[in-house]
């Protein structure tokens, strides 16, 4: 007990002896702070009040887009004309874009619209109580959220005199009324349920109802030209559905080719190493892409592997690893490891592993006509990768995507393409391929006066 107390008394006293040591310094430190403070409020007193309120703007500014940076998520969307076109100088894109769709030869394509899975909308999207008019895949539909929470997809024109139930439509419960006559109509099936104006609702007062399901924080919707109910469903993504993994941002871009082209990407194993070689820094102009100083400098490097599930007869898997080489040394960092998963003809969940944590990006295709395509990428990651990081990545994988399309824009679709034996998963694809088209399936016709959009 008696060294307890000794040892005690003995950092008492070392203490004591710091304390009045140190005590003269911490006076100076104060007055030395009073007086820088006093000095700043002096100066501060002497400043304009409009230049204190504009830079006070200017700072607050700053801080909004850096926190718009660092944490809120990534939207771009791209109208057709802002991507894989050139300028002549003299015309607006939008123009130039129009008469390109209008004089490309469009070659011997298949039918324009597949059947399967297509994604409708975002969930974040379509609110409890609204009602949205979209146009996809030649038809023209209203997509609500009924007051229980679920979504359904009608066919937009009330049967009853043709009024768009998608514009002004209104929600009431899990029905949709028309704005026109007050027609109400089920959204699980299409059935009128009430006519404000007659005491008997007649059997076949209905409008089509379209299959859907909401997975993955996506409506997605089933076409098929056989009218053949659903086959399969699309994948579901645990880590999303448990919140693991978050939303980080989408992009979105229109693409003018038929649909099979952008899918057919993920078999043309041979392109990636030519087309999407050179730094994202290049950009997406393809007459600056092929530069000599990039193989020497710094490029990108791809291997990858495409082949049809057996178990899933509608399931293509690409298997993929990204590395990035600078000055002829790989940096094992940005090696990137992707399983993507084609399910249909126009879905593909696309996961990655990283050093930075795991995502996955959400791609979908969507036909709006029959040569142009809507193509979304939704990017989802763990917690343990940074939102900038995230958005980082979905900004490069829309560059290297922009290559892509301003080769669609301006391609012709050959049915009998000159291939090599490296080229045998092109054909290879196109027999898998070929099973989401059926005997009424759409195919174009040259009917039509004009492809302005």
């Amino acid at each position: 007990m008696s060294t307890m107390a000794s040892s005690k008394l003995l950092c008492l006293s070392f203490f004591l002896v710091v304390v009045a040591a140190a005590s003269p310094m911490l006076l100076k430190f104060h007055d030395f702070s009073n007086s820088v403070w006093g000095e700043i409020r002096s100066k501060m007193q002497t400043v304009n009040p409009w230049l204190l309120a504009l830079g006070s703007l200017l700072l607050g500014y700053v801080l909004w887009k850096l926190w718009r940076i660092l944490f809120l998520p990534l939207e771009m969307k791209r109208q057709l004309h802002e991507t894989g076109y050139l300028s002549d100088g003299k015309r607006p894109l939008k123009e130039i874009a129009n008469e390109i769709r209008k004089r490309r030869q469009c070659g011997d394509i298949p039918p324009v619209y597949p059947n399967g899975w297509f994604h409708v909308l975002a969930s974040r999207e379509l609110a409890v109580g609204e009602v949205k008019y979209v146009s996809m895949l030649g038809e023209q539909l209203a997509v609500f959220r009924g007051t229980d929470g679920k979504a359904h997809i009608v066919n937009a024109y009330c049967p009853h005199l043709g009024a768009n139930l998608g514009i002004g439509g209104k929600v009431v419960g899990n029905c949709l009324q028309c704005p026109f006559h007050g027609w109400t109509f089920r959204g699980e099936d299409g059935k009128c349920i009430k006519i404000p104006y007659s005491d008997k609702v007649p059997d076949f007062a209905k409008t089509k109802a379209w299959p859907c399901l909401e997975v993955n924080c996506t409506i997605y919707m089933w076409y098929h030209a056989e009218g053949t109910e659903p086959t399969w469903t699309p994948d579901i993504i645990d880590e999303i559905k448990s919140g693991s993994w978050t939303y980080r941002g989408c992009t979105q871009h229109s693409i003018n080719a038929h649909i099979e082209e952008v899918p057919e990407n993920g078999s043309d194993i041979t392109h990636l190493n030519h087309l999407h070689t050179s730094p994202v820094i290049t950009g997406a102009d393809l007459r600056y892409n092929f530069l000599d100083w990039c193989q020497v400098v710094a490029h990108h490097s791809w291997s990858a592997q495409w082949e049809p599930l057996e178990d899933e007869k509608h399931v293509g898997q690409l298997q993929l690893t990204h590395s990035f080489v600078l000055f002829g040394y790989k940096i094992p960092s940005l090696d990137f490891h992707v399983t993507a998963r084609q399910a249909g003809p126009g879905l593909v969940f696309l996961k990655f592993k990283s050093i930075f944590g795991d995502g996955i990006f959400l791609h979908s295709l969507t036909p709006k006509e029959p040569l142009l395509q809507t193509m979304c990428h939704h990017i989802y990651a763990s917690w343990t990768m940074p939102t900038f990081l995230a958005k980082l990545l979905l900004y490069v994988e829309a560059i290297q995507v922009e290559r892509d399309i301003m080769i669609w824009n301006h391609k012709t679709y050959l049915s009998s393409p000159l291939l090599v034996k490296e080229d045998q998963l092109i054909k290879k694809h196109r027999r898998w391929y070929s099973q989401f088209f059926s005997e009424n399936s759409p195919r174009l016709s040259m009917k039509k006066e004009t492809l302005d959009w």
